[in-house]
């Protein structure tokens, strides 16, 4: 087979979760991405919601299984040599659908190659083929290395779970709730004082209410320092527990910078300023404070945006006041206080 050789390799991704502004809340996941060429493979196929079988959350041995499937040391799980690339991020069933794609040895090379969307046992690919991607011939060595490290203990760990600390115990309450339904753990301390380092390590990230002093704030981050953790700080821009659950996720996103989707949010002017690496779905939500405190949220913005820098306006109603504004994608999440 004749096919010019592409780069492989591995790193950290996120399918970010969120309490959308309908009611609705999407599911965090963790997972490994295939890195081909230096870009996601996943960003090539349009705008899918979906993860690796490389998920950080399920049983060790399926993730080894899954690995080794991909080293082709196990049989093919579909008809005709077809191994699932990117499926459903809230269920393994296949109906739900999946990428997938033929997985075979050429000498000592592994080509990937036929990539489909896959709803049933076989693909069909004149009419679901993904004809524009692929085939891809790896060279077997730097395949097998990418590979064979997940399974020596190296495989990117998710620290999913936050230490919240704040005044308003209430909305503590409801926060550590909204994080739980999207599967963040997370536990409300008014301090880190005495808490063991194994148990500092189990946290990703540590989310300061507004009103939490200065001096408490550094005492904790004294506390992760001295037990040498390193876990990512939010500042609650304010207590909007779908604001903050946004500040959480990006807070907790691991992936490399380089390699993410949804890159800038600017918020000033009556206008929204975001850049994406590739065509993706951009969803805009503003949220606002009124004078009594109430809480007011209307998505701005949902639509497809090209790769580069976009500028939306917005309406005036939906930014007035204290008001913030929260850009998403399927993989990534940013947060910014419109300017005054």
């Amino acid at each position: 087979m004749s096919v010019e050789y592409a780069t492989f390799g591995l790193a950290p991704a996120m399918r970010a979760g969120g309490v959308l502004a309908n009611g609705d809340h999407q599911v965090h996941r963790d997972f490994v991405d295939f890195i081909v060429d230096g870009r996601p493979l996943l960003f090539r196929l349009s705008d899918l919601d979906a993860v690796s079988p490389l998920a950080s959350d399920i049983p060790p041995a399926i993730f080894t299984e899954q690995v080794r499937a991909l080293l082709l040391e196990a049989p093919a799980p579909l008809p005709d040599g077809r191994y699932v690339v990117y499926g459903c991020p809230d269920c393994a069933d296949l109906a739900c659908g999946a990428v997938t794609a033929v997985i075979e040895r050429d000498g000592a090379d592994y080509v990937w190659r036929d990539f489909a969307w896959q709803t049933g046992e076989h693909a069909d690919l004149e009419l679901n083929g993904y004809h524009g991607i692929g085939p891809f011939r790896f060279h077997g060595s730097e395949y097998r290395a990418a590979l064979a490290a997940l399974l020596d203990g190296e495989a990117p760990t998710a620290r999913r779970r936050v230490l919240l600390i704040g005044a308003r115990v209430a909305l503590l309450a409801k926060l550590a709730a909204a994080l739980r339904t999207i599967g963040v753990g997370a536990d409300i301390a008014h301090d880190a004082n005495d808490v063991p380092a194994d148990e500092l390590r189990a946290y990703g990230a540590v989310a300061f209410g507004r009103a939490v002093t200065p001096e408490a704030r550094t005492a904790v981050r004294r506390a992760f320092e001295q037990a040498g953790v390193e876990v990512a700080y939010v500042e609650g821009l304010a207590p909007i527990v779908p604001l903050l659950v946004a500040q959480i996720e990006h807070a907790l996103d691991r992936s490399p910078a380089g390699q993410r989707r949804l890159t800038r949010l600017v918020a000033a002017d009556g206008e929204a300023g975001v850049e994406v690496t590739s065509p993706c779905r951009v969803r805009v939500t503003a949220y606002r404070l009124d004078r009594l405190y109430r809480t007011h949220a209307q998505e701005v913005f949902d639509g497809v945006l090209d790769a580069g820098r976009h500028r939306i306006a917005l309406d005036a109603r939906a930014v007035r006041g204290e008001s913030f504004l929260v850009a998403r994608t399927a993989g990534s999440v940013l947060v910014k206080a419109m300017a005054r």
